[in-house]
């Protein structure tokens, strides 16, 4: 995907995930984050979409800590929110393509730009389907080919980093099959973090085969990873859902 398609995917995912929690209000318990309300996902989000703006923005070399998020209800929550979003897409639209700046997963995003776009289209459309959770309402679409990029940046970018928790005592392998688009990833479990490969790499113990976007929810652990999708040694399923989450 381009960066113009990021940023236009983070357009729309945050001005749906505004419209969702004020439906939803922001007192509403979130299914989808265990102690969460829907207040702490837009102070969480808010804060994130700040963060990333000031490395683009300041061209920032060094990691720094999320900013604080302000104490807020109701109202002016929302309208904090959604300042930090537009500011977020206004400094991804303006920044320089060969702009330097801090990342922190190990992918070949072609640039530190096209990386921030892609991590906070993902990180946005994530969270949108925890408002649509809160709000009680069916999950909105996102397409193939976005999905797609979304479950190779969880499975080839965060598992990979050590703080992945998904291991197993003897190496096992998990498969992961996008039946719409044809991706296929191989993740090769063991004592060390996940190593995943592309393709069909050798037999697997467990494969999960679904749409990207099932795939895409399933794996962010927003939708069961559970049902006719997956095959083989269930018991690798259950330990992404019990590990995975990021």
């Amino acid at each position: 995907m381009k960066i113009i398609d990021y940023v236009e995917t983070l357009t729309r995912e945050g001005e749906l995930l505004a419209d969702v929690a004020e439906r939803a209000g922001t007192d509403a318990p979130v299914p989808t984050c265990p102690q969460w309300r829907v207040a702490d996902l837009l102070r969480h989000t808010g804060a994130v979409h700040r963060w990333a703006a000031g490395f683009v923005r300041d061209a920032a070399v060094e990691p720094a800590p999320f900013p604080e998020a302000p104490e807020l209800v109701g109202a002016e929550l929302l309208a904090w929110f959604r300042e930090g979003h537009r500011a977020l897409v206004r400094t991804l639209t303006d920044a320089p393509a060969d702009v330097q700046c801090w990342t922190f997963l190990p992918t070949a995003a072609p640039s530190p730009l096209a990386f921030w776009a892609r991590r906070q289209a993902h990180e946005t459309a994530v969270h949108r389907m925890d408002a649509e959770a809160a709000l009680g309402a069916a999950y909105g679409p996102v397409t193939a080919e976005f999905a797609e990029d979304g479950v190779d940046e969880l499975l080839v970018g965060f598992h990979a980093r050590p703080r992945s928790r998904v291991r197993t005592e003897e190496p096992r392998v998990l498969r992961i099959r996008a039946a719409d688009t044809g991706a296929v990833w191989t993740v090769h479990l063991s004592q060390e973090p996940p190593r995943t490969v592309l393709g069909d790499a050798g037999p697997a113990d467990c494969e999960v085969t679904g749409e990207a976007s099932w795939l895409y929810a399933a794996l962010w652990n927003r939708l069961p990873l559970s049902g006719p999708e997956v095959t083989g040694d269930l018991a690798l399923a259950r330990l992404w859902t019990e590990t995975a989450g990021i």
